[in-house]
């Protein structure tokens, strides 16, 4: 990823308190030569992915076609998964998305926007909006700012 990437990524996941850590996991891309089926790219990052997730984990899947939420939702939605004490994997697919093994394996599909957004935008993205999230299940000024 660019340094700017880093620098977003960075600054919002300092802001976190200790209690709430964000792991982001890079999932190498699968081969996509000229040679090489987008289909057996789409099976080798589906692979991965799910090596990297536990059985107990609450998985969303980032799809085009998911649902679209709230930043307010998805503070609540926050604070429920904290009280629960889940283990939350957003995933987030390769050039092609993500292969249907992963979207069987999510509990929820969610939707960043109808636009195609690239990956160093949708990660700044998610930290922020879980940032924001966190902001607003604790009355912090952040969000209104």
């Amino acid at each position: 990823m660019p340094a700017w990437v880093q620098d977003g990524v960075n600054e919002y996941l300092k802001r976190f308190p200790r209690d709430l850590t964000i792991d982001i996991v890079d999932i190498p891309l699968g081969n996509r030569s000229k040679s090489a089926s987008p289909k057996t790219a789409i099976e080798q990052e589906t692979k991965n992915i799910l090596s990297q997730i536990d059985d107990r984990d609450f998985v969303v899947a980032l799809e085009v076609n998911g649902r679209m939420i709230s930043t307010e939702k998805l503070a609540t939605q926050l604070d429920h998964w904290r009280m629960e004490g889940l283990q939350v994997a957003l995933l987030v697919g390769g050039p092609d998305g993500l292969g249907d093994a992963c979207r069987q394996r999510a509990n929820a599909q969610w939707s960043l926007s109808a636009l195609t957004l690239p990956h160093p935008i949708v990660r700044v993205l998610l930290v922020e909006q879980l940032y924001r999230a966190w902001s607003i299940t604790q009355n912090h000024p952040y969000h209104r700012a």
